[in-house]
């Protein structure tokens, strides 16, 4: 087996997008698990930017955001997202199609609790995706709530994860000539056997 197939290897997904993640941590300059994370707006028009996919569980990727910005509305209304990873200096990527939920309050509470205390105060003062009159306004507030909310602030209720599980995982990987590999994983739910196959190019 040529070393490109063997990047493919191993028949489950989850397994196979921990290692790949794991090698770009090893390569690429910032930001190894950012996403573009896409879903669509009431009307159908999609809506797409990047977010950080913090963990590959089991059966779905996690990622975490302030529930109601418009990424939040568009994921309670629709129930569904999808989202790429690109790694420049892998050439690779992996897309993925589910659908989406919050994940249990006491796994956004380990997460919260884990990042700096300057994120934790961020995440009270932005309202994100609200019309902003400036800069000097949002900071005047996070050096309010660094006041008021102490060392140590609790997860607010706005604020926490969302796990995708898919039914549809494809792993990409750049070929000379575009002639690249791709190989798709389908299920129909999520408790079906995954079906791998090879696309085209």
């Amino acid at each position: 087996m040529s070393e490109q197939m063997d990047i493919f290897e191993g028949d489950d997904p989850f397994t196979l997008a921990r290692r790949w993640m794991a090698e770009a941590k090893a390569s690429e300059p910032n930001d190894p698990d950012a996403a573009a994370l896409s879903t669509v707006d009431p009307s159908g028009l999609p809506n797409v930017r990047i977010v950080l996919m913090r963990e590959i569980e089991d059966d779905a990727f996690v990622f975490y955001t302030n529930y109601t910005s418009a990424k939040g509305a568009e994921i309670e209304a629709a129930g569904k997202a999808a989202f790429v990873i690109h790694w420049k200096s892998l050439r690779r990527q992996i897309r993925v199609r589910g659908t989406i939920a919050r994940v249990a309050s006491a796994q956004s509470d380990r997460y919260f609790a884990a990042r700096p205390v300057d994120s934790r105060i961020g995440a009270y003062a932005s309202r994100q995706s609200q019309p902003l009159e400036s800069r000097e306004a949002l900071l005047a507030d996070v050096e309010r709530l660094r006041e008021s909310l102490g060392p140590a602030p609790e997860r607010p209720a706005h604020w926490g994860g969302y796990r995708i599980a898919p039914v549809e995982i494809e792993f990409w990987a750049d070929g000379a000539f575009r002639l690249h590999d791709r190989f798709r994983w389908t299920r129909q739910t999520q408790a079906s056997q995954w079906l791998p196959e090879r696309l085209f190019p």
